[in-house]
C-alpha cells in the first residue's frame, strides 16, 4: 500500500442516478464542500444507460484522468473498474447502491462525505481482479441459486435490501440444486450445489459474507460450493452469512485456485458483481492479479 503523491489533480465522477436507495442525490454540492480543491480539480458525468459507465471511463483514462471515481452500486464500480484495468490510472468508489459489496470488504464508507475524506487521504491499494470468460468482475460472481435471484433483482426494479430478500425468500423452496464439473487448477470434481461462488473479496453485498476468509490482493480466487440447506434450518443458517460465520457451517465448502473451469448441464444465468447475464453452459474463472489500484482508507 502507498500514498497518492500530490501531482495527482485530475478527477473525474462518473454518477449512475439510478443506482441504489438515492444516497447520490446532492453529490455535486457536496463535492463544491467537502472534495480537497487544493489538490484536485474535477469534472462529474452521469450515465445514461447500461454499459455508459465502461464508455465514460475508458475515455476517462485515455485522456489522461488521474483518478475516476464510481458513484454507484457494485454494477457501477464494476463498469468503471472495466476502463481501469491494467491502467495507471486509479479507481474511486462512493458507494451508493444497495449491496456496495467491494466497497464494505475496502472499508470504503456508506457515508458519502466520509468516502469523500478517502479520496482526499488518496491512499492506493492494487487489488485483484478477474474475468468469467471475458468478463471482469472485481467482487462475486456466481452461478446457481444466487444469480437466478441477480436476474429476477434486475428485472423487478426495486433496490434495497429489502426488496433483495423477499426475492431470495420467495425463491428458495422451489429452486433445486444442480450438478456441476469443475476443473480446478487441472484438477477435477464433481457437486451439487445449491451455488457456487467465485469470491474475489469477502463480500456477497448488504454486510453479508459467503467467504470471510476471502482477500482481495492474495492472487487467488476462492470457489465457493454451497449446498441446499434444509428450509427448516435456513433460519438458523442464513444469519451466520450476517456475522461472518457462514463458512463454519457444513453447507460450504471453500477452495482457493487461480482458474476453474465450469460445466452445467442446465442454466444460462450467471452474475458478475450482482449483475446478470446469459453465458453458455461451460465458462472459466481466472483470477487477475495486482491489475487495478483503487483508494481505500
Amino acid at each position: 500500500m502507498t500514498n497518492l503523491s500530490l501531482p495527482v489533480k485530475k478527477v473525474l465522477f462518473i454518477v449512475n442516478p439510478i443506482s441504489g436507495v438515492g444516497r447520490h442525490k446532492g453529490i455535486e454540492d457536496i463535492l463544491r464542500k467537502y472534495l480537497d480543491t487544493k489538490k484536485y480539480s474535477y469534472e462529474v458525468v452521469y450515465t445514461e444507460k447500461a454499459g455508459h459507465a465502461v464508455e465514460l471511463s475508458k475515455e476517462g483514462s485515455i485522456q489522461g484522468m488521474d483518478i475516476i471515481v464510481a458513484v454507484g452500486g457494485d454494477g457501477t464500480v464494476n463498469e468503471v473498474a472495466q476502463g481501469l484495468v491494467g491502467t495507471e490510472t486509479f479507481l474511486g468508489i462512493i458507494p451508493t447502491g444497495s449491496g456496495n459489496g467491494l466497497s464494505r470488504h475496502l472499508n470504503i464508507p456508506m457515508n458519502v462525505r466520509r468516502a469523500i475524506e478517502i479520496i482526499n487521504k488518496g491512499k492506493v491499494l492494487k487489488i485483484d481482479t478477474a474475468k468469467l470468460n471475458d468478463d471482469l468482475f472485481v467482487s462475486v460472481a456466481g452461478v446457481g441459486f444466487d444469480a437466478s435471484v441477480a436476474k429476477k433483482f434486475a428485472k423487478s426494479g426495486k433496490r434495497g435490501f429489502l426488496s433483495y430478500f423477499k426475492i431470495t425468500a420467495g425463491s428458495y423452496h422451489s429452486y433445486k440444486a444442480r450438478k456441476y464439473k469443475l476443473l480446478i487448477d487441472g484438477k477435477e470434481l464433481v457437486r451439487k450445489a445449491l451455488f457456487i461462488s467465485f469470491a474475489n473479496s469477502n463480500q456477497f453485498g448488504n454486510n453479508t459474507s459467503i467467504d470471510p476468509n476471502a482477500r482481495i490482493d492474495d492472487g487467488f480466487i476462492d470457489v465457493c460450493i454451497v449446498r441446499r440447506i434444509p428450509f427448516w434450518k435456513t433460519i438458523v443458517v442464513a444469519p451466520l452469512l450476517f456475522i461472518k460465520r457462514f463458512n463454519w457451517t457444513p453447507y460450504i465448502e471453500i477452495i482457493r485456485a487461480r482458474e476453474v473451469q465450469v460445466t452445467r448441464k442446465k442454466g444460462k444465468s450467471i452474475h458478475l458483481d450482482g449483475d446478470p447475464k446469459k453465458i453458455s453452459k461451460e465458462f472459466t474463472v481466472k483470477i487477475n492479479p495486482s491489475s487495478l489500484h483503487v483508494l481505500v482508507p
